[in-house]
């Protein structure tokens, strides 16, 4: 006679199964969030620091203006260009790890900064101000708005 499993026990461990599963994907899909939210801190941190270097090496002014000339019309062509070509600043712009956008906004001199994010760009920055936000709507689980990051 064969040592074959029973229908019965089969059925058991598969539910024993998806029971761990059920209970382990909340604890994984967490740890996910949070490596992102960390991730966000930490490109911003390299940000803000590369534009304070860039703005320590040329007179105090900002990266984003065509020629380092404040006035002139800001890009993000242009700052792409002066914090990874020109200055090396930066190796490259950070990816935003919730929309895996690298795509920096800008907010033209005397333009309001905005007040919500929208989540159609990587970044948004402003050279007048050398202000710059991560792009991405919602909260993490202290209730800070990653657009507050």
């Amino acid at each position: 006679m064969g040592k074959a499993f029973s229908i019965a026990e089969l059925v058991i461990v598969a539910a024993i199964i998806g029971i761990l599963a059920a209970m382990v994907m909340p604890l994984l899909h967490s740890h996910a969030l949070e490596a992102r939210e960390a991730a966000v801190r930490e490109n911003l941190q390299l940000l803000r620091g590369a534009i304070e270097l860039y703005a320590a090496r040329h007179a105090g002014t900002a990266p984003g203006y065509e020629s380092n000339q404040p006035g002139s019309e800001p890009t993000a062509a242009h700052f792409r260009q002066q914090t990874t070509v020109e200055d090396r600043c930066l190796l490259q712009i950070p990816v935003n790890p919730f929309n895996k956008l690298d795509r920096v906004r800008i907010i033209l001199d005397g333009e309001a900064f905005p007040t919500e994010a929208t989540g159609q760009n990587g970044w948004i920055y402003q050279p007048a101000t050398k202000y710059i936000r991560v792009d991405w709507p919602g909260h993490d689980k202290r209730g800070i708005r990653y657009f507050d990051y």
